[in-house]
């Protein structure tokens, strides 16, 4: 961990018991964030881009655990912390924002009345001085008429604007980290790009790092400073987004990177990854992604590659090993 971290999470290891063994969501996942960095997370449905933002809150449900690792936020150790001291940290130190607004916000009670509470939680405030920040905050997110719509219900306000009131409810604690996953992926495209827009400049104006969990690779190279492309519960590659999406490392990021269309793109057809992504049940030996992957040689079957260093990046695979890195792209 530097000096500059303000999340350091080491070998992380998030396992499930079922009747037909231990299912391991993620298996030895290690990155950090730095302060007032946006880190983004990508990879498939099932990759455990959102375990991994539920296991650093503390959000996993049982009988999930986390089985190894650590989670620092600062100079504080917080995957072992009890269940009432990890709810200081949510909301004041860490915050998140859910796909669905309505996950984060009650519909019996106003706006208000759920945006007064978490600041006073929070923060040593007078009631009438949180009402002051509450129509600030929403005032900051893009909320038209905030001092008079702050005392609307949830079902009174579009998706769009939910989902804005989710992001000041986040920020209503002042957090260092904010958790965003996938924030936009209920909304129209140009509602997208304006919550994305919002989440980033008010992150940037305060200093807060944010962990923005997504699919949509177009949203990271908007946004990110460095991404984390994860592949069955691992990290295949992580380095400086503009780095990753030019010359991406891992076969698994290639094949991310050229399913994006672009206007300078002449080809007739997007690059397709063949197959699927393994099911945790059934893993294969080595490399999980060696059976989709197009660069495949025998020791990918047998061996799994922890990610090494590369230039500005990590990468998991044995195309990047020495000798072999000597001849790899």
């Amino acid at each position: 961990m530097t000096d500059d971290s303000l999340l350091s999470v080491r070998d992380l290891v998030v396992q499930f018991p079922t009747r037909h063994g231990v299912l391991t969501a993620l298996d030895g996942i290690s990155f950090d964030i730095m302060r007032g960095e946006v880190l983004g997370v990508v990879g498939e449905s099932g990759a455990g881009k959102s375990m991994t933002g539920s296991a650093i809150i503390g959000l996993i449900e049982p009988p999930g655990r986390i089985a190894g690792g650590e989670i620092w936020l600062g100079d504080r150790r917080i995957d072992n912390l009890s269940m009432e001291a990890m709810r200081d940290i949510r909301g004041k130190r860490i915050a998140m924002v859910f796909q669905d607004p309505l996950t984060s916000l009650n519909p019996l009670f106003t706006i208000a009345d759920q945006l007064v509470e978490t600041i006073q939680t929070h923060l040593r405030v007078s009631a009438r001085e949180a009402r002051e920040r509450a129509i600030g905050l929403l005032d900051d997110v893009g909320i038209p008429a905030a001092a008079r719509r702050i005392d609307d219900y949830p079902h009174q306000f579009s998706g769009g604007m939910r989902q804005r009131v989710v992001i000041a409810l986040a920020l209503a604690g002042e957090p260092e980290l904010v958790i965003a996953d996938e924030p936009t992926t209920a909304l129209d495209v140009s509602v997208q790009a304006q919550i994305i827009d919002v989440l980033k400049r008010l992150c940037a104006e305060r200093g807060t790092s944010v962990m923005l969990i997504t699919h949509d690779m177009g949203v990271i190279a908007e946004t990110a400073d460095r991404v984390a492309v994860l592949y069955a519960g691992r990290l295949a590659e992580i380095g400086p987004v503009r780095d990753v999406i030019k010359h991406a490392l891992h076969p698994y990021t290639h094949g991310l990177m050229g399913s994006i269309p672009t206007l300078a793109q002449e080809e007739d057809r997007l690059i397709q990854i063949p197959g699927a992504m393994p099911r945790l049940t059934d893993i294969p030996p080595g490399c999980p992604f060696n059976p989709r992957c197009p660069r495949v040689f025998d020791r990918c079957h047998v061996e799994r590659p922890d990610p090494m260093p590369h230039g500005t990046r990590r990468v998991a695979c044995w195309l990047y090993d020495e000798p072999q890195g000597e001849a790899a792209p």
